[in-house]
């Protein structure tokens, strides 16, 4: 009986597809997508209240072959900002801090603590070092109990960057640090405060917080990155680390929900929407306009460990959406401008993913060395297409993306080839390669 309640809800699922041709495309893609170890994870497209589109692929725990489902729950990285801001804004309306509270009131040790207000740290414009990038000794504390207060001391003893106020500049350690106002000023975990602010406002079932390691019994997902064979679990953060910047676990359909709930003023009043629309440097109280066409979609993007994950929601249609990675060989922008094509109507043709032909391998593969950097690239032949290996590094698979482009999305690689030679781009640098 089982197995024919799963197979009928199969061919429901098959049937709304095909009432909508652009669903079924939508879904081929990210099949195709899937089918070619280039993608797991979950989608979810929501058009006003109702869920229009809504699927996952690949695995929770791939090693174990356990399937992702609909209720499959991510780390969503640095979407938890959005949250962490609504918070806040919710404390500004209840007069429990103002936007121009100085960070002295609750952090008097972190350098320009009597500069630093409250808006300063929302839009990101402290001047104080981020603890998650740009800290080396920060394994230091990996493993560590009393997680928060070890990154809280050495938020206290950075030298600060720039002057409050003068420019914007991305730093998990000011989401950080808000995540610890919230807690001084409710008298309340983040965690309890996520709860009664925002999901059980919202009725966000698979939202939450906790310090506790990924438990697949809950079908919390682990992350993975494809070897060029199988895809290889990554090793998991203590989730204090990331906090209230970076450390919320969700699902695409709770946070399309949450994304359009708050431009509703469901969670905020509209009046504070509107500050945290509002951009200084690109960048709103942890909202970001992701441009789509003549379409700006408002929200956030987030990454950790594996994962990644993309929230956005665009005003005028009344359309919200958001993409979660577990495991990715493709790049999130271009898995989310197929999205957004096919469910717009618009021309989208399917990356190619054949193998090469056989002349194709010929001409590229070969040792080539670059007078711009010390370094020596091997390109060669695996399994019907390229793959590149740099002296001493491990070796990784090129997708080809057009003519003479080959990609290695995971780590930001295009390299264009021409006659002996390949230019490798990354990260906006350029380095030029000749073969031996």
């Amino acid at each position: 009986m089982k197995k024919q309640f799963t197979i009928l809800l199969f061919f429901i699922s098959l049937s709304f597809f095909a009432q909508d041709k652009r669903l079924a495309k939508l879904d081929s893609l990210l099949s195709y997508l899937n089918e070619n170890d280039k993608f797991m994870g979950s989608v979810c497209i929501r058009q006003g209240d109702e869920i229009v589109f809504s699927e996952a692929y690949g695995y929770l725990e791939a090693t174990k072959g356990v399937r992702a489902n609909r209720g499959t729950k991510y780390k969503i990285g640095s979407i938890s900002k959005t949250f962490t801001a609504t918070m806040i804004m919710q404390l500004v309306e209840e007069k429990k801090i103002l936007l121009t509270t100085k960070l002295s009131r609750f952090f008097p040790k972190i350098e320009n603590a009597d500069k630093i207000t409250i808006e300063h740290l929302l839009y990101q414009r402290t001047g104080i070092k981020d603890y998650a990038n740009a800290d080396a000794t920060l394994t230091d504390v990996l493993g560590k109990p009393n997680i928060k207060e070890l990154v809280l001391k050495k938020i206290e003893n950075y030298t600060s960057l720039f002057e409050p106020d003068t420019k914007h500049e991305y730093s998990n350690s000011n989401y950080f640090v808000l995540g610890l106002i919230i807690e001084k000023v409710t008298k309340k975990t983040y965690a309890e405060n996520l709860k009664t602010r925002i999901t059980d406002k919202l009725g966000l079932k698979n939202t939450y917080y906790t310090s506790e390691k990924t438990d697949v019994t809950k079908r919390e997902s682990f992350s993975y990155t494809f070897n060029g064979e199988y895809w290889d679990k990554i090793d998991e953060w203590n989730n204090d680390i990331a906090f209230s910047s970076g450390g919320i676990i969700s699902t695409p359909e709770d946070l399309t929900k949450f994304i359009r709930e708050l431009f509703k003023g469901k969670l905020v009043a509209l009046p504070s929407v509107e500050l945290m629309k509002t951009l200084k440097d690109t960048y709103g109280m942890a909202l970001i306009r992701f441009p789509f066409g003549e379409r700006k979609f408002f929200g956030h993007n987030g990454k950790i460990e594996g994962f990644e994950s993309s929230m956005g929601y665009y005003e005028k249609d009344d359309v919200s959406i958001s993409l979660i990675i577990n495991g990715a060989n493709y790049s999130q922008n271009d898995i989310m401008i197929g999205i957004l094509s096919i469910y717009y109507k618009l021309p989208y043709p399917f990356p190619n993913f054949n193998k090469l032909d056989a002349e194709l391998i010929k001409k590229y593969s070969g040792n080539y060395t670059s007078k711009d950097i010390p370094l020596e690239i091997n390109i060669f032949e695996k399994d019907g297409n390229l793959s590149a290996q740099a002296t001493g590094q491990p070796s990784f698979p090129l997708t080809y993306s057009s003519d003479d482009v080959f990609v290695f999305a995971q780590a930001g690689i295009e390299m264009v080839f021409s006659n002996n030679s390949f230019v490798l781009k990354q990260g906006g640098a350029k380095f030029n390669f000749t073969k031996k």
